[in-house]
């Protein structure tokens, strides 16, 4: 089973500026935030604009991005990196059995009827938000 590919991103602040990202992997790429809390979603919505039109390539290791002159430069002058997550924009639907304690899974319903969506789409979208919140 496939893994979540994970890239390093470099986020840099001047003063009164936003939070710059930028992947050392994927040159052109690039997020802002304008608070902390805003850096990996922001991150990872770049990164799924840009694998919608081009080929993610493989991420490099740690120890490659930080031997990387600009990203040493960069770290030395208060940046740091952060993991970025991104799911595959793999579309074909596939029929999974999951088993759920009773309770849990009328709360699911709820929050699905509730949003006016299905128990499936309510979950993929948890899932989804579990996932990137993680990195």
């Amino acid at each position: 089973m496939d893994k979540v590919k994970t890239y390093l991103a470099l986020v840099e602040k001047d003063k009164d500026s936003a939070f710059g990202v930028r992947f050392p992997d994927i040159p052109g790429a690039f997020s802002a935030a304008d608070n902390q809390d805003e850096i990996v979603a922001n991150a990872v919505e770049a990164l799924q604009l840009w694998a919608e039109d081009m080929s993610l390539p493989a991420p490099s290791l740690h120890e490659d991005i930080i031997a990387r002159d600009d990203v040493r430069d960069a770290l030395a002058s208060g940046g740091y990196l952060i993991s970025v997550p991104v799911i595959d924009n793999d579309t074909a639907v596939v029929r999974a059995n999951v088993t759920f304690e009773r309770g849990i899974l009328r709360a699911i319903d709820a929050a699905a009827q509730a949003r006016g969506i299905t128990r499936s789409a309510f979950l993929a979208s948890a899932a989804r938000r579990e996932i990137e919140a993680r990195h």
